[in-house]
């Protein structure tokens, strides 16, 4: 058995349409739209009004009326196609080859910047023996100078 048919209108300042529909979902469908116009308010389900009847007669088919452009043309419209979602090409050859190049590319990079942290590793690592070198040389003639620096006043205090 069919489900009775409501008639529910919409409206954005402009332009008004009415349509017959089994549901709110059908009627969004026919206005072209997926967002719930209902939930905000923007749509509702009309039992009177001037396109009701005309919309209960051909269930399905949009009434727009002029509100503010138009004023009070009534005239039977197709309902606006909801944008379908473009399909990504399943096989597309060049972009693979893009991709597969882009991989190279970031594998090659990876490889070169691993490079470069091993050379500042290294870097790192001499300068750090460097570093030990010096404090031995000169923690040694700081030590042999305060040597010499004792052995001056024990002779002048002597």
């Amino acid at each position: 058995m069919a489900r009775q048919l409501k008639v529910f209108c919409y409206s954005d300042g402009f332009h008004s349409w009415t349509v017959a529909a089994s549901s709110r979902a059908k009627a969004l469908e026919a206005w072209g739209v997926k967002r719930d116009l209902f939930k905000d308010g923007s749509a509702r389900e009309i039992d009177v009004g001037p396109d009701r009847a005309a919309a209960l007669a051909s269930p399905g088919e949009l009434i727009e009326r002029g509100l503010s452009v138009d004023i009070g043309k009534v005239e039977r419209t197709k309902a606006p196609k909801a944008k379908a979602k473009a399909e990504k090409p399943k096989s597309d050859a060049k972009a693979r080859a893009r991709v597969e190049g882009l991989e190279a590319e970031l594998a090659a990079l990876d490889e070169a910047q691993a490079d470069e942290r091993a050379a500042l590793e290294a870097e790192r690592e001499a300068l750090e023996r460097r570093e030990r070198e010096v404090a031995r040389r000169q923690t040694r003639d700081r030590d042999a100078l305060k040597t010499k620096l004792k052995a001056a006043r024990a002779k002048l205090s002597g």
